[in-house]
This record gives C-alpha cells, sequence and structure tokens, in this order.
C-alpha cells in the first residue's frame, strides 16, 4: 500500500496529487491518504467515490482524516 501526506496541501493540489498518486497503481491495489483541509477532506473522498473507488475512512475527528482508496477502476 502507498501512503501520501496532504496535510500541508489545500485543494485543490491536495486533490490533484492524491489523483496523481492513484493513477499508476493497479486495480485492486490501495492508497492511504492523510488531510487536514477542510475542502479538501470533503472533495477527496466524493471525487473517488464518485470515480467508482472504494473507500474505508480510517480515521475522521478535528485534526485529520485518514483514508484508504482502493482502485476499483482506471479513472
Amino acid at each position: 500500500m502507498v501512503s501520501i501526506d496532504l496535510t500541508a496541501q489545500r485543494c485543490p493540489l491536495a486533490l490533484v496529487n492524491a489523483k496523481m498518486a492513484l493513477k499508476p497503481l493497479a486495480i485492486g491495489d490501495s492508497l492511504q491518504i492523510t488531510l487536514l483541509d477542510s475542502g479538501s477532506r470533503r472533495d477527496v473522498p466524493a471525487y473517488f467515490q464518485n470515480q467508482g473507488h472504494e473507500l474505508t475512512i480510517l480515521k475522521d475527528d478535528e485534526q485529520s482524516l485518514s483514508l484508504i482508496v482502493t482502485k476499483k477502476t482506471q479513472s
């Protein structure tokens, strides 16, 4: 599993970097993402869910959001 810490980035940069990190992975592979910015915490999971990928929330509190995106499509 690949992990990326995007806590220092705000949307849309966090979303762009998350998309770039998932793109080279094979279907079935997972990417762990950690986010801090409120816009990123909303937009990144919504984007991947809308693209048909599987999401698992590991942590969601006032400090950060950590989630795993399992790639399900080639998008």
